[in-house]
């Protein structure tokens, strides 16, 4: 009777484990979150550009699932040191560059490029001493005169914001 009361107990022990199972999922966290890429400024003092401001150079790492071919950097300036009456400009949209790889550097001849369009642009507003610039990367098709939402849209990076300094480039020429 001993081994029948046993037999009972672990039978209905079995059929209640045979009832609805409940699942316990510990949510995964996808590898990349985020846009698909991060920029960071170079650490390494930059060598000055005679145009007058010196934007460091820009590294990117890619979500590999993610990647682009081609990419146009947009740089934002704050332009309340403006000394002028006409209508401002704070963004300037660079033309389209390859990018390939899940890490790199945007080239060099790329960032004197910007340095010089940003340069006539400060210079044109009258401005000098402490700039703060913004830069993002964003999809290639974005266009020259982007709004804040199709930048938005575009967009295939956070901001990444710096300080720099800007003398008048009238005394680089």
């Amino acid at each position: 009777m001993k081994n029948g009361i046993i037999l009972a107990i672990v039978g209905l022990v079995s059929l209640a484990g045979c009832g609805k199972q409940q699942s316990y999922e510990i949510p995964v966290q996808p590898k990349w979150q985020g846009p698909p890429y991060r920029l960071a400024f170079d650490t390494a003092a930059a060598k000055p550009n005679p145009s007058g401001i010196t934007i460091p150079s820009i590294k990117y790492t890619a979500n590999p699932d993610a990647l682009e071919r081609r990419a146009s950097l947009v740089v934002r300036f704050d332009t309340s040191g403006a000394k002028t009456d006409r209508p401002l400009m704070d963004q300037m949209i660079m033309a389209p560059i390859d990018i390939s790889g899940a890490e790199g550097a945007l080239p060099a001849d790329y960032i004197d490029a910007a340095n010089k369009g940003l340069s006539k642009l400060l210079t044109a507003y009258g401005m000098k001493g402490k700039i703060k610039i913004s830069v993002l990367l964003a999809r290639s098709s974005i266009s020259s005169q982007a709004s804040d939402d199709e930048v938005n849209t575009k967009r295939l990076s956070d901001w990444l914001p710096i300080q720099l300094d800007f003398k008048s480039a009238h005394s680089a020429h």
